[in-house]
């Protein structure tokens, strides 16, 4: 076995943890898909500064311009950011994976005004802190976005691969997808963004940015069993943090 299905074997039993959580039970029409998104549009946002993180790291964003030293993680961060932050829309126009999210809650009716908020708060202060706090960002989601800002502030390029990895958007299981056309069948000017959006996310992440992420933590640890054991634990980590969220909003469902 090799190092990466080695960390994949350690962390299979908290990610099915995540996979079979009883949330998805609940989301079975549009009002409760409509609350889900209010919440979960905070993880979609700070999944890109995990991913912007990266970049920054191992790419050069500065001027004087100098290449970088890791040729093949540098390239592989490359498309990712290209993919999550310049994808295409239904009618081919470029848009981010977080501004379709956004849309598609418009489109179902989710309110946008908080995450709206948050962000020209991200704008102005330029520290989500200091936005979660004149937000007044509730814990069961600050939580989650203090574990994802700790995570970047550590500055080590296979801990941030780790948890930009294991607490990836592809985290859908089929049980949600099905409720999803089933609801676009009956509502597809409301759900069809939505549907658009899932289906994106795990073409993307299927077939091009998850064995990209995952060939990006092999490149990072290679050999340093040091390296491999913060990867392993952090992924973990990243997955119950996961697990956390959905608790808080099955629990704003009830």
């Amino acid at each position: 076995m090799n190092k990466i299905d080695n960390l994949l074997s350690e962390i299979s039993e908290t990610r099915n943890k995540l996979l079979n959580h009883t949330i998805y039970n609940k989301l079975n029409d549009i009002n409760s898909i409509s609350k889900f998104m209010e919440i979960h549009v905070f993880a979609v946002w700070d999944f890109m500064s995990l991913t912007k993180s990266l970049q920054k790291i191992l790419t050069c964003v500065e001027t004087p311009w100098y290449p970088t030293k890791d040729k093949i993680s540098r390239r592989l961060i490359n498309e990712i950011v290209l993919g999550e932050e310049s994808d295409i829309d239904q009618n081919n126009n470029p848009v981010s994976h977080f501004e379709l999210y956004v849309e598609s809650m418009k489109k179902i009716g989710s309110d946008t005004n908080k995450i709206n908020e948050f962000l020209n708060e991200i704008i102005e202060t330029k520290s989500h802190k200091k936005a979660v706090e004149k937000c007044l960002i509730p814990t069961g989601i600050s939580d989650f976005l203090n574990f994802t800002f700790d995570t970047i502030d550590s500055n080590k390029p296979h801990i941030i691969a780790s948890v930009f990895t294991f607490g990836r958007e592809d985290l859908i299981p089929d049980m949600f997808i099905n409720i999803v056309k089933t609801l676009n069948k009956k509502n597809e000017t409301k759900i069809g963004d939505l549907l658009y959006y899932l289906e994106r996310h795990i073409e993307m992440d299927g077939d091009e940015h998850g064995p990209m992420a995952l060939q990006m933590i092999s490149e990072l640890c290679k050999d340093d069993e040091n390296k491999w054991k913060e990867a392993t634990k952090m992924s973990k980590k990243a997955l119950e943090m996961r697990i956390k969220l959905w608790d808080y909003i099955e629990t704003s469902l009830n």
